[in-house]
């Protein structure tokens, strides 16, 4: 029988933080087999596609021949054939010089079934973001969204400016930084006034926030002086000149703060770390895997008091994996007591019908440690689900106070595939655990420069030390709203007065 034929869909990520991509676009990226994926999302997305989806990067095509967008093409073919479900991820929107046109025409030759899912667009959404309405009563009636670089012509620029210098209304110019000069030339020579407003913005997720305005005969030397980078966006009009930049208050507006972490909790703290106003760029995600438990959870069921010890919400899903497929009930553990690390931990074992019989006041493995060996009685032993990559300090403390500690891994972290970037700089890299610290710097060796990390307890900051990072923060509790609220902190202790 021929293998079932699959599908495409071009989604459009919008500009900016993941959360202004399209509910469809997010529907179809959770649902699907292969992302395929560009420069200039948010770096976050990728991650919201299944544990198991196969992450494929194509982006930093600045520079190469369009060779590669008949390979890009040609990749979206072959996963479809393959009877895969494929999501190509695009900054913006697919259509407006996104060449999503030519991956569907692509497409249709192929006979491959597909569907465009728009966003929003840059020349809209990146003005926007730096107070530049494209439109406005009274300024400007109309836009035109224009290549500021081709390969059709002498220069570079398209054959029409003289036509669109004439034009009302608002010029925008996608791609064109490196020819400023010559588009700010040309639009001159053809008989716009010197002093028509200009900006140049760069915003989204360009690794170089700026946003820089003028006239079009300053424009130029302002954009050198102030060091803009590509890619940016180029505004010439009257709107250029306003400033409708938001004025609600967000403390971490313009930092970037790279999450590492399960997906389950890199999406918790990206989305407080958007609310303050941060970029949360993705650096990687581990994923957990199951391990096998030789371990019978029935013999927990022999009258006695035992006392189960979980320490993440990861190892209270995983134990209760094991409770099903060991087909035990939960009221054969009536006699048994339960400890958690902190309300975390305790939320998820509520979902499952059971409040905690002990969560220390401090959130940390050291705390647990303490409150387990000041309530544990001698007759009573303890059994420890969690990681494998778990911290020794928990069962060596028991064992220290002669505490009888079992402990049986649940699960592990593997890598997630995709391309974590460090070519943007970022000002925080946060750390939500110590498997998580060793994981990452065993992968990628190394701290980005010029970053502060972020610990949420004191574990997870002695494994940084191992690492020989001296100086880092730590959340006051072991919750992502504490990651933020140090953040938060540190933050506003560098600000000037």
């Amino acid at each position: 029988m021929a293998p079932r034929t699959g599908c495409v869909f071009l989604v459009g990520a919008g500009c900016g933080s993941s959360d202004l991509i399209t509910r469809r676009g997010w529907q179809l990226l959770q649902t699907c087999d292969t992302v395929v994926y560009d420069d200039l999302i948010a770096a976050d997305l990728p991650a919201a596609a299944p544990p198991k989806a196969e992450r494929i990067y194509v982006g930093k095509r600045c520079g190469r021949h369009s060779a590669l967008q008949k390979r890009i093409s040609a990749l979206l073919v072959e996963k479809a054939r393959q009877g895969r479900r494929v999501v190509r991820l695009k900054g913006g929107d697919p259509f407006v010089f996104g060449r999503g046109g030519e991956e569907i025409l692509a497409l249709q030759e192929a006979g491959i079934p597909y569907e465009e899912v728009p966003g929003i667009c840059s020349a809209i959404a990146i003005p926007a973001a730096a107070g530049i309405p494209v439109t406005h009563r009274g300024q400007s009636q109309s836009f035109h969204v224009i290549t500021g670089h081709t390969a059709d012509s002498a220069d570079g620029l398209p054959d029409s400016m003289d036509t669109l210098a004439r034009l009302p209304g608002t010029l925008v110019f996608l791609m064109g930084l490196h020819n400023l000069p010559k588009i700010v030339s040309r639009l001159t020579a053809a008989g716009k006034t010197p002093t028509t407003p200009a900006a140049v913005v760069s915003g989204g997720n360009a690794p170089f926030p700026a946003a820089v305005r003028g006239t079009l005969d300053n424009i130029v030397q302002k954009t050198q002086k102030a060091g803009v980078q590509a890619p940016a966006i180029i505004v010439v009009g009257a709107v250029a000149a306003m400033d409708l930049s938001p004025t609600i208050f967000r403390p971490l507006r313009g930092v970037r703060v790279g999450v590492t972490g399960t997906p389950a909790f890199s999406q918790k703290l990206s989305a407080l770390l958007r609310e303050q106003g941060a970029a949360a760029v993705s650096m990687g995600s581990a994923v957990c895997e199951a391990l096998p438990l030789s371990f019978l959870l029935s013999s927990l069921a022999d009258g006695s008091c035992h006392w189960i010890v979980l320490t993440s919400a990861n190892g209270v899903h995983f134990f209760w994996e094991q409770m099903k497929l060991q087909n035990l009930d939960i009221r054969q553990l009536s006699f048994c007591k339960f400890a958690v690390i902190g309300a975390a931990t305790g939320t998820a074992l509520r979902q499952y019908g059971i409040s905690a019989d002990l969560c220390p006041a401090e959130y940390s493995s050291r705390a647990l440690a303490q409150a387990l060996c000041d309530t544990v009685k001698p007759e009573e032993d303890i059994f420890l689900f969690r990681s494998a990559d778990g911290a020794a300090i928990l069962p060596q403390m028991l064992r220290d106070h002669s505490l009888v500690c079992r402990e049986f891994p649940l699960y592990r972290l593997v890598s997630q595939s995709g391309e974590p970037s460090f070519s943007v700089p970022l000002q925080y890299l946060t750390f939500a655990s110590a498997s998580g610290v060793q994981f990452f710097l065993n992968t990628h060796q190394k701290i980005p420069l010029h970053t502060t990390c972020v610990c949420i307890g004191d574990s997870t900051g002695a494994a940084l030390r191992q690492f020989g990072v001296s100086a880092f923060l730590t959340a006051e509790k072991a919750t992502a709203e504490s990651m933020v609220q140090a953040i938060c902190k540190d933050r506003a202790q560098k600000q000037p007065r």
